[in-house]
């Protein structure tokens, strides 16, 4: 066996007549834990028409520019979806599932029990757009590429690959040290680029050149700022995969990038675009009163969502003094009149986010620790509020006035227990004297906006809060180094968290910057829940772990959380179709397909 380094990875190569690894039981698909939902015999997605008409175009119109098309580097501003049109993967995911993945480029998958050695094999008629063979030169290559010149993320995974066999041009064997259980997974979600495109171009330059990929779809016009279209490819190799059947229906896909929202949405108003994800709470109770909209040529529904709702919410920074007291963050988060904001502001179509995982099997919420908790959690369960481990504890509900004076109360117990108290109107410290103030940064006038009604409630205790608004290069200076007291912050959550957990609460994040530990977390017992849904093999210990560590977090108080619709507000008008049946995160846009005019 021969054996070569490409840019850092051991590449192994067999000789001409070379002996290839022993296979043990390929495999159609993979789960995180378990076994995938659908049979090796399966049709076609659950939430795909297979018979669903094709031909016709999807006009969309979203807000922002472009100057690059080349999604997978750092320089420049990417236009929409590229990656989701134009390349493609070894394996793809069933969004119908917690986290399952199911051949694509290639037929099979074959894991070691300990999961560190992977095999994939390739597709016999695997193609990229221009008809060349889709093989493992071109695997290996994206691998290399993708981890030392693409985006960083790219590197924190694939950088753990060692080993990487190619025995023939169909076979890619992998391997890892570290038994990271989701790798395999991840790996085969790998964009996969031409290597015969991009060995004599610049793959870390901004581009807008139609670059190519194996995918359903062609870049076509290609208008920076204005405008990025897909036009279907005629001979895509893969209409006939599972995973397909039912997908990619349109002839054309257009993107329309407008200066803000209101433009994008006037636009669709004019039928200019033809289908909108409505994110604002004012516009879908208010604005939806067009001809359009109330004779029926338009439809309005509101999908539920399985996943966990994304955990959003002001950021305690724990590495300032001031927040370190874990009764000062709760008496902070129980003074915040979430009833107020969603009566004056969101037209009660928001609900209260409990917890880390909202909204999905994986909260806390409704769920008594059991005895896989308690046994994950040993000696810290005694620190965890006893109605957080009953599974009862709702943040507080006020009486909406904005001033609910029993709320308040209990907001300044807590803040005497730590050492607080009100003289003359402004909260201080006991012992030194020292006034009860920080800074909250904000980044755009909706979150000022409810900064500023966070201020007035705090202003009632006493609490002096500066609101800063600052522009998006400050703002994410401000999180990469820490350098705030208070600020507006997002997780999105699947219903699969696994290694960015780390990245997120893990303790290594209070000191390293550049983490989205923004609250400077360092709980040992929270290290150990990770590790923990990390290692586990079945659903059911996963989800222990999962529960636990939401219950620890929410024990801690770092965030002051904020709210959901626990649904998605889709409008389209009646020339899309779409499935009956949604994936478990809402609706999936390339299910759609053109129902006539």
């Amino acid at each position: 066996m021969t054996k070569i380094w490409l840019s850092g990875l051991l590449l192994a190569i067999p000789l001409l007549f070379g002996v290839a690894p022993a296979a043990a039981e390929p495999r159609h698909g993979l789960a995180m834990q378990g076994e995938p939902a659908l049979p090796a015999d399966y049709d076609h997605l659950p939430y795909a028409n297979p018979l669903a008409p094709q031909g016709g175009i999807l006009r969309q119109a979203i807000t922002g520019s472009f100057d690059s098309v080349n999604p997978f580097i750092v320089k420049g501003q990417k236009a929409a979806n590229v990656n989701t049109y134009v390349f493609e993967s070894m394996m793809t995911r069933n969004y119908g599932e917690a986290f399952s993945v199911y051949g694509l480029l290639a037929q099979s998958i074959d894991v070691s029990e300990d999961r560190k050695r992977m095999t994939f094999v390739l597709r016999p008629e695997a193609r990229f757009s221009d008809g060349t063979p889709v093989t493992s030169a071109d695997v290996v290559f994206s691998l290399a590429t993708l981890r030392d010149h693409g985006l960083p993320r790219f590197k924190s995974y694939y950088s753990k690959i060692s080993r990487i066999e190619t025995p023939d041009a169909r076979t890619i064997v992998m391997t890892q040290d570290e038994g990271d259980r989701e790798l395999p997974l991840i790996m085969g979600l790998m964009p996969i680029l031409p290597k015969h495109y991009w060995e004599k171009r610049n793959f870390e330059e901004s581009t807008l050149d139609p670059i190519m990929g194996s995918g359903p779809y062609l870049l076509a016009e290609i208008r920076p700022g204005e405008r990025v279209s897909f036009r279907k490819n005629p001979d895509y190799w893969g209409r006939n995969v599972p995973l397909n059947r039912g997908l990619w229906n349109f002839d054309e896909v257009r993107i329309d990038y407008f200066r803000d929202n209101n433009s994008a949405f006037e636009a669709f108003k004019k039928g200019l675009a033809d289908i909108r994800i409505e994110t604002d709470p004012g516009r879908w109770s208010q604005a939806y009163d067009f001809p359009a909209a109330t004779d029926g040529r338009l439809i309005r529904e509101s999908l539920e969502q399985r996943t966990p709702a994304p955990a959003t919410g002001l950021a305690f920074n724990t590495r300032k003094n001031l927040f370190a007291d874990p009764r000062v963050r709760r008496a902070l988060v129980e003074a915040f009149d979430f009833e107020w904001l969603n009566e004056n502001l969101f037209f009660n179509l928001y609900r209260r986010t409990q917890g880390y995982y909202s909204g999905s099997e994986l909260s806390y919420l409704g769920h008594k620790a059991d005895e896989r908790e308690l046994a994950l959690l040993g000696a810290d369960a005694a620190r965890i509020d006893p109605a957080i481990l009953a599974g009862t504890y709702e943040l507080p509900k006020t009486d909406g006035t904005g001033r609910d004076r029993k709320m308040l109360r209990q907001a300044v117990s807590l803040l005497n227990a730590a050492g607080w108290q009100i003289r003359d109107g402004a909260l201080v410290n006991q012992a030194t004297g020292e006034p009860f103030a920080f800074t909250l940064s904000c980044l755009s006038k909706e979150q000022e906006k409810v900064a500023l009604h966070y201020q007035r409630a705090l202003r009632q205790i006493g609490i002096q809060v500066s609101i800063r608004t600052v522009d998006s290069a400050q703002f994410q200076r401000m999180l990469d180094t820490y350098d705030f007291d208070m600020i507006p912050v997002m997780w999105y959550n699947s219903l699969s968290p696994g290694n960015e957990q780390d990245f997120y609460f893990g303790s290594a994040g209070r000191e390293t910057e550049g983490t989205r530990n923004y609250p400077g977390i360092a709980d040992p017992a929270v290290d150990r829940m990770i590790q923990a849904l990390l290692a586990a093999r079945t659903r059911e210990d996963f989800v222990a772990a999962v529960h636990a560590l939401d219950r620890l977090l929410v024990n801690g108080f770092y965030l002051v959380p904020f709210y959901n619709s626990g649904s998605q507000w889709l409008a389209r008008w009646r020339t899309i179709g779409r499935p009956d049946a949604v994936p478990l995160s809402g609706f999936d846009g390339a299910a759609l397909w053109y129902a006539g005019p």
